[in-house]
């Protein structure tokens, strides 16, 4: 194994998740820049360090720096950035990933193939995460998961996998639990499932994961898009494999009135310990941003797409979610009567 204290590494797209990511890294000793494009956090990141607060409350000094300010080739780059960019970003971090780097990326929805165009499969690791934030202010961002959910799923689109897969897994274990998954494809279906359904309704909604599935109504529609997630795969052959120990398909898929009622009961439960996370799709929202929600629940529907399979949900979430960004609606429990 590569001794990763000689290795350079960076994350790029610092946000809420990123910040905290790195001051967890950094507060083990290791060497990481956080990068990110917003003047004002960087600059806050350089002053004050990186502050958590929400669950986890810490301080930590961190290396912050402005994609211009750059230099130097990178060994690994933790790629954070909105996934609707990968074209202009990763042909960016091309020229500062050093010839046998490798670029992780922990973005939500299926980006690992486009990546892989731009850089070479062999040159990509996925990672999804398994737990969320909200960016307060510069430099400040909470941890709206519970402590004890900090997990990662890593894996390869190519065998062998890159050289520095352990290196990668040894830094994320800085903050949490890492399963290196055989099935990393299942395994982006697992977080896929989650935020189609949950980070979908919080944007529609206007509210956390909790108050999403606290509602009855607003939860009916959730575990319907779970169950259109869930029957997509299993048309196209996909095995959607367990997070965190819960196999969300034993749990919550149904083919009667009895199961259902059941999945309808279990949901909130099943959601507890991520309960106060706020979608991103829905921070982007509040700050006036586009929205990746063609990367999550627009992925999914094309998907379906291309299998003529029908995702009629996750289509109607995508198209309020745009309706939304263009002002034509409000985020609210009003908008379940388009359901």
């Amino acid at each position: 194994m590569e001794n990763f204290n000689r290795l350079r590494c960076a994350i790029y797209g610092a946000g809420s998740l990123g910040t905290i990511l790195g001051a967890y890294v950094s507060a083990s000793g290791k060497q990481i820049d956080l990068i990110n494009h917003n003047r004002a956090h960087v600059s806050a990141l350089k002053e004050y360090g990186a502050r958590v607060t929400g669950t986890v409350q810490m301080t930590q000094r961190v290396s912050a720096l402005l994609p211009e300010e750059m230099e130097g080739l990178y060994d690994i780059i933790f790629l954070m950035t909105k996934q609707q960019k990968n074209p202009e970003v990763v042909t960016f971090l091309k020229d500062f990933l050093a010839p046998d780097g490798v670029i992780v990326t922990l973005q939500n929805g299926l980006p690992e193939e486009g990546i892989a165009e731009i850089i070479g499969a062999d040159r990509v690791l996925g990672c999804t995460v398994a737990w969320g934030a909200t960016l307060r202010e510069p430099g400040v961002s909470e941890l709206t998961s519970s402590p004890d959910s900090l997990s990662f799923s890593l894996g390869a689109i190519t065998l062998p996998p890159h050289k520095y897969l352990p290196a990668v897994k040894s830094c994320l274990e800085t903050m949490g639990e890492v399963t290196v998954e055989k099935n990393f494809i299942g395994t982006r279906w697992s977080k896929l499932l989650i935020n189609s359904a949950f980070s979908g309704m919080s944007t529609v909604l206007g509210c956390t994961f909790g108050e999403a599935a606290r509602h009855m109504e607003s939860r009916k529609v959730v575990l319907g898009l779970i169950k259109e997630c869930i029957d997509v795969c299993r048309a196209a052959g996909i095995t959607i494999e367990p997070v965190q120990g819960k196999d969300a398909v034993k749990l919550l898929d149904y083919h009667g009135p009895v199961k259902k009622a059941l999945s309808l009961f279990i949901l909130p439960i099943a959601i507890r310990k991520h309960s106060r996370l706020k979608a991103s799709m829905l921070q982007d929202i509040e700050n006036g941003k586009k929205t990746e929600v063609d990367a999550i629940n627009g992925a999914i529907a094309a998907f379906g797409d291309k299998i003529g399979f029908p995702t009629p949900l996750n289509r109607k979430v995508t198209f309020l979610i745009h309706r939304i960004e263009r002002g034509e609606l409000t985020p609210g429990f009003d908008n379940l009567k388009f359901f």
